[in-house]
């Protein structure tokens, strides 16, 4: 029933999707056209799932390539058709100046937005105050390096520590910040710090704020606590190892070699998801401040909070710093699991219930894969490396969830903007609410969003440019499998599998 009405919902979303695509044209067809591919692989495989029908490891994986590579098609000509429109609207908008001239009132008033037509910027954007705090100097030198070539200027705007400059974009947003921000930094040095955004009505707009406003690195006091954390984090994944061997290991510290491997390979899960993401930063120039992990006994952590020290350059940047922890992580455990399933015999020494497997779709439909009729038993004997492998996913997958500042709202901010983040992070934290009356720790892992998590990740100096078809592609992928390693099998679904006989 659950599986059905997912499809259902699906099916509805599309529908949705296309009236309102059909105004926008061709446009909006070849957008809505990209909704139907991504969205396929999950319709088709959750379809087949609930006639009883499970696809192999080489036939799930085609599906998501056969997918990935029709998006980015469609996406190129989805672009393709967005700059010719472009061209069209600029052409009838602008009226090629004389060689010598300057801008006329004439001139001014084809340009579109100008400032007699351009609406008062949205309160949820920025809330203007009374008084400019900017220098007159200072504000003076910033509306100096705009320009006819780059953003053309219409209106001001006070804004707490800084202003908003209104107007028209021209060129692509990345070398025209590129531009204004050389330009700033020759006059002013390192005072400010010029943002690149769309307001309400997708109007671009230029925020300048002093760099006193930038991130701040960690206090002693944060630095410790960050510290204190990781040691507690390793306290609790020497505990985890002892529940999953049936004792508690601080009445019986003595058999720590027996922990330790299952300490070690939590550890390893979650360095690397850190270390993903420090590699990512470097590459980017941006500071990562100490992460502060989340201990749990239950399964040694439920990852780590890490924050930026620094500005991002663009959303693309704020994808692959996001998205990197989660693969590099994720690759991890899951070479663990697939190790784990491969070495797996009678005799392995680590016994599981049956319904171990049926706790994850992905796990699940694996082990059948791998295993064979060998998880038809009520009883079965698996490697060590499964069951770290298991966890170690499932941490990742916790930190995939599309909510506020974990690598999944992350990604989806990246991807689809801040408005679409927001509501992805209430849906979360609503799923989550009704998954506690099953489970106690999706309630905690709630709070937890909440308290901790809860808002979007701060605008990067160029909001306006979206990260490219394939990036949007692997953070849908990396998406769906979340949901598969989370959801479980229902008991009906386990049984056409095999599992437990």
């Amino acid at each position: 029933m659950f599986t059905a009405l997912t499809i259902v919902v699906a099916l509805g979303i599309l529908a949705w999707g296309f009236n309102r695509a059909r105004p926008y044209g061709k446009i909006g067809i070849l957008a809505w056209l990209q909704s139907v591919v991504l969205m396929a692989p999950w319709i088709l495989f959750f379809g087949l799932f609930a006639a009883g029908i499970y696809l192999n490891l080489a036939g799930m994986l085609l599906l998501f390539v056969v997918s990935t590579g029709i998006y980015i098609w469609i996406g190129r000509q989805l672009r393709t058709e967005g700059q010719e429109l472009l061209a069209k609207r600029a052409a009838a908008k602008v009226a090629p100046p004389s060689a010598n001239a300057s801008v006329t009132e004439s001139a001014l008033s084809n340009v579109e937005g100008a400032t007699e037509a351009t609406p008062t910027p949205p309160s949820s954007v920025i809330p203007p105050v009374e008084a400019v705090s900017i220098p007159e100097a200072d504000l003076q030198t910033i509306k100096s390096i705009f320009g006819i070539d780059t953003f053309f200027l219409t209106e001001t705007i006070p804004y707490q520590d800084g202003v908003i400059f209104r107007g028209n974009l021209w060129g692509e947003p990345e070398a025209t910040l590129a531009k204004l921000t050389e330009k700033l930094t020759g006059q002013l040095g390192d005072r400010y710090r010029l943002f690149l955004i769309a307001n309400e009505d997708e109007k671009p707009v230029v925020i300048a704020l002093p760099s006193k406003n930038d991130p701040k690195p960690l206090t002693v006091t944060q630095t410790l606590l960050a510290i204190v954390l990781f040691v507690a984090t390793i306290a609790a994944s020497l505990e985890t190892g002892g529940i999953l061997l049936g004792f508690d290991f601080y009445s019986s510290p003595e058999r720590y070699l027996e922990v330790l491997p299952f300490s070690l390979g939590i550890l390893g899960v979650l360095l690397a998801h850190e270390l993903g993401h420090w590699i990512a930063a470097k590459r980017y120039q941006v500071r990562l401040n100490l992460p502060f992990f989340i201990p749990t006994w239950q399964i040694g952590s439920f990852g780590a909070i890490t924050r930026f020290a620094s500005l991002l350059p663009n959303r693309t940047a704020l994808f692959d710093i996001a998205v990197a922890g989660p693969i590099a992580g994720g690759l991890v455990a899951f070479g663990m699991l697939i190790a784990g399933l491969l070495l797996s015999h009678e005799g392995s020494g680590f016994k599981v219930p049956s319904q171990f497997f049926e706790g994850s779709i992905l796990v699940g439909t694996l082990a059948r894969v791998i295993m064979g009729a060998g998880i038809q038993q009520s009883i079965v004997e698996v490697n060590p490396l499964v069951v770290l492998g298991w966890i170690g996913l499932v941490v990742t997958a916790i930190n995939v969830m599309p909510a506020g500042q974990l690598d999944g709202g992350r990604v989806v901010q990246a991807i689809y903007g801040r408005k679409t983040a927001s509501w992805a992070t209430v849906a979360t934290i609503v799923i989550l609410g009704l998954a506690s009356l099953v489970n106690p720790l999706a309630l905690y892992w709630a709070i937890v969003i909440v308290v901790l998590q809860r808002n979007p990740e701060r605008p990067s100096l160029n909001e306006l440019s979206e990260p490219d078809d394939a990036r949007a592609a692997i953070g849908l992928l990396v998406l769906f499998l979340m949901v598969t390693i989370l959801l479980p099998l229902t008991p009906s679904l386990a049984g056409r599998l095999g599992i437990g006989g």
